[in-house]
């Protein structure tokens, strides 16, 4: 890129940053500091920010660049991410955000202590949460480093390790600083100028082929290589059994994974009522959909217009497809157009990163400070301020994130994503479930039901593919390669559920009919929520 390409991007970048420490100094000025006012914003925003700020918080690096990177790599079979992203809303709309908004107050442990002893399920929630956490956090940095090391001159490895420290040093300061206040509304700003800059792009990839979208589909198949094949389901996962597993056992992460979100169930409870986060949701299914209905056209768009090629040629993963298409469309590298629309749209995609990461580290502050933190602190003497606990372990987590999108920077954003939903459906999802819906659920099975997802996942995603034993993996050199699936899901997901209902059901610990039945009527009624 030209200096005048770089000047550009950077003055829009500075723009976007100028605007959300603003939006963070300002919000700082006018908190009251309690935990309710850091955590959840007070519950004072309505479902129509509610729901753009949780589209803001979902619609990630991993959509806008590693998906679209996905499908104009790999055709039909990027497809898959862009279904379970989506169809995953179903399962939280119905069965988890007014039941969590009813029984929780900030974070997913509060849903099980209801009914269980309360430190042990805190702790082993709170742990959880917090490794999840730390996963999307990776995705969002590796992201950030690809995108910016395009910006400012092709591939520099000194540009995207600053690029990462930079993006950690910015979400810890809106999160210490402002909190959930700040952070909804820098989410609400980010989802606006994501939509719009997703529907620009749409619209003009459908005008350079007349709106003629069979003839996107046939350019994009011819150029890939592929042929017929790039537009049929096996490019990517069909090549084998392993691989077709490997496909099932994304899937079911992608769907099952949304509604274990640490990030995504702390929305919740920035609303009045369970009322209000069913219309949040209702508002945010309507973003989303429109979104990833976008992004498909963007895909093909990048594999008709771009070229795989080239797409690789600038990352091997495909997170700059974007970008490259944005380029082209505005008329090319040496064009006004191109180096305008170029640059817009990577200021796009940083403020999608960065707003994403504040969302991430806030709740898992969170989880630090009122799980971990004041369960292991108790009968300890007078514990610290629960907000003050959570800035610095913002701090911390901020730091494990970089250390992590280091190591992890050449790897695809939306596979990094979809281990995260892996943990998260493994280890966060059965203990919710169960805790909701099961009346004979006791302490060990909450116990037993996290760590008996969480430390399957961690241990099968160590042994995979993804760490090592391949020239794409984390440590190429080495090969401890046990486990031949990228996702872990398949098998880690029914074993959460298993170590539950194990747990339970060998344990001499009576369930608590009364507290059952007041978790029940709390959770459909709202009597008595937070």
């Amino acid at each position: 890129m030209t200096g005048h390409h770089q000047t550009l991007a950077i003055l829009l970048f500075s723009g976007f940053v100028a605007v959300t420490l603003g939006i963070t100094t300002w919000v700082s000025r006018n908190r009251r500091g309690s935990a309710e006012e850091f955590y959840v914003g007070g519950r004072l925003f309505s479902p129509m920010e509610n729901g753009f700020a949780i589209a803001g918080d979902y619609m990630s690096a991993a959509s806008f660049l590693g998906v679209t990177g996905l499908i104009a790599l790999f055709g039909y079979d990027g497809l898959l991410y862009v279904v379970g992203f989506l169809v995953a809303w179903l399962l939280v709309l119905f069965l988890v955000a007014e039941l969590v908004r009813n029984c929780g107050r900030f974070t997913l442990a509060d849903v099980i202590v209801a009914r269980m002893s309360e430190r042990p399920v805190r702790v082993a929630a709170g742990t959880s949460s917090v490794t999840v956490s730390v996963l999307y956090l990776v995705a969002q940095m590796v992201g950030a480093g690809s995108l910016v090391a395009l910006l400012l001159g092709g591939t520099s490895q000194a540009a995207r390790v600053w690029t990462i420290v930079g993006v950690g040093a910015l979400m810890v300061v809106y999160v210490s600083m402002g909190g959930m206040r700040a952070t909804t509304w820098i989410q609400i700003v980010k989802a606006v100028l994501l939509l719009g800059g997703t529907v620009a792009l749409t619209v003009l990839v459908l005008l350079r082929f007349h709106g003629d979208v069979d003839r996107l589909l046939l350019t994009a198949a011819e150029r890939s290589g592929h042929g017929d094949a790039f537009l049929a389901p096996g490019l990517k996962y069909g090549a084998d059994w392993t691989a077709r597993l490997d496909f099932i056992s994304l899937g079911l992460a992608l769907v099952l994974g949304t509604a274990g979100l640490p990030h995504i169930l702390s929305r919740f409870y920035t609303v009045p009522t369970a009322r209000a986060a069913r219309r949040s949701v209702l508002w945010s299914i309507g973003l989303i959909g429109g979104f990833y209905l976008m992004t498909i056209v963007l895909g093909f768009g990048a594999a008709a217009i771009v070229g795989p090629g080239s797409i690789r040629g600038s990352n091997a993963a495909g997170n700059t497809a974007v970008p490259l298409l944005a380029l082209d469309l505005g008329g090319g590298a040496d064009s006004t157009g191109g180096t305008v629309l170029f640059a817009v749209v990577g200021a796009i995609a940083f403020a999608t990163i960065l707003a994403v990461v504040a969302g991430i580290t806030l709740a898992s502050s969170a989880s630090v400070a009122h799980d971990l933190y004041t369960s292991l602190r108790r009968g300890r003497g007078e514990p610290r301020s629960e907000v003050a606990v959570a800035r610095v372990a913002s701090v911390g987590i901020g730091v494990l994130a970089i250390a992590l999108g280091l190591l992890a920077r050449d790897m695809n954003v939306a596979f990094l994503v979809g281990l995260a939903f892996a943990v998260a459906a493994s280890a966060n999802l059965p203990v919710l479930l169960y805790s909701l819906f099961w009346r004979g659920f006791t302490t060990r099975g909450a116990v037993w039901a996290v760590y008996g997802g969480l430390i399957p996942a961690l241990v099968l995603v160590v042994l995979s593919p993804v760490v090592s034993g391949s020239p794409d993996s984390l440590f190429p050199g080495a090969d401890f390669q046990y486990f031949p699936l990228q996702n872990p899901g398949i098998v880690s997901i029914p074993l959460g559920f298993l170590a539950g209902w194990l747990g339970t059901v060998t344990s001499a610990e009576l369930p608590d009919e009364a507290k059952h039945a007041e978790t029940e009527v709390r959770s459909l009624t709202g009597a008595g929520a937070a």
